[in-house]
């Protein structure tokens, strides 16, 4: 009998890259709401996790069957429920796929602070004509909190743009490939005031929810930049507005929110020195065909009863090592 692989998050074949490529070595379900998830999972064998809009723990009691789960996303937080995290399935995810767009992302606002893009813009929309000096970002000095291979592209290209670059990871140790020394996160502190900009990109994690609050943001310097590309909930949020409030920190950049969409009355919109992002930093034109390449290739893996790349550590919620 053909192995059922379930596709959460797409009503088709036509919804995926490269699906139809396998359509005759597998029984292909899709589901797009949790009532379409829970019939579809007895069974299953595969679960790709596509969209993550239908919930999957709801209807974790049907997946009896099931032995690995590849998450089409690079953060598996909302994974990480704790029937799956004890059960024997196999988690895998798209490590690597969103590196350089994300990278890059990070790059743009940067230069968007420093070069004052978003007052040039709003200057042209009034057809003011307004000089005023902007900022060098050679330099600078970045402190990237989160060392996996988000945060290595990051610190890569950032390095690369001229800009000291610092890393906090969950130890210390010498001799890293790209940033050379790596601080504890119990040297947060040491490390902030210190930083002209401060990004993050940990996983969300029970140790890293609400990372940063009112002590973090206090311990940066006041010209110092927050940019966010990790989750959310990493972030105390109501701390972040009043450090953008008080003037605590100059401004922030957030491609990732507690709850989102974000609100239209959400006080974000209108924090001062805020640039919003809708959760886009790694997203670009042929990351669909890139994720989906990935897959494949984990697939033919599988199928083969290889070793499958980016497993997931589910109890410390990441891919670790070189998997």
């Amino acid at each position: 009998m053909k192995p059922v692989l379930v596709v959460q998050g797409a009503q088709q074949i036509a919804d995926v890259p490269r699906l139809e490529e396998i359509n005759d070595q597998v029984e292909l379900r899709f589901a797009t709401t949790e009532d379409e998830l829970r019939g579809a999972l007895p069974g299953a064998e595969v679960l790709l996790g596509w969209n993550f809009r239908a919930g999957l723990r709801a209807a974790w009691n049907s997946a009896n069957d099931l032995r690995w789960i590849h998450w089409a996303g690079a953060g598996v937080d909302a994974a990480l429920f704790p029937e799956l995290v004890e059960s024997k399935v196999l988690l895998t995810n798209a490590r690597g796929v969103f590196d350089v767009p994300m990278a890059e992302w990070v790059l743009g606002m940067t230069l968007c602070f420093a070069k004052k893009f978003p007052q040039s813009l709003a200057f042209q929309a009034r057809s003011e004509w307004n000089h005023r000096l902007s900022e060098c970002i050679a330099g600078k000095r970045v402190l990237v909190v989160g060392v996996g291979s988000i945060g290595r592209a990051v610190g890569r290209l950032l390095r690369e743009a001229g800009m000291q670059v610092e890393a906090v990871g969950r130890s210390a140790r010498d001799g890293d490939a790209d940033f050379g020394h790596v601080y504890a996160v119990d040297e947060l502190h040491a490390r902030l005031p210190l930083a002209d900009y401060v990004v993050l990109i940990t996983p969300l994690t029970p140790k890293t929810r609400n990372l940063f609050a009112a002590a973090e943001f206090a311990a940066m310097a006041t010209h110092a930049r927050f940019i966010n590309i990790g989750r959310g909930a990493l972030v105390v949020e109501d701390a972040l507005l009043a450090a953008l409030h008080n003037g605590d920190i100059a401004g922030a950049a957030l491609d990732v929110f507690v709850n989102e969409p974000l609100a239209a009355d959400s006080p974000f919109w209108t924090a001062p020195n805020c640039l919003v992002s809708p959760h886009m930093s790694g997203d670009y034109a042929e990351f669909e065909e890139a994720m989906a390449d990935q897959f494949m290739t984990n697939w033919n893996r599988y199928r083969q009863g290889k070793a499958l790349n980016n497993i997931v550590d589910k109890n410390l919620g990441f891919v670790t090592g070189s998997n």
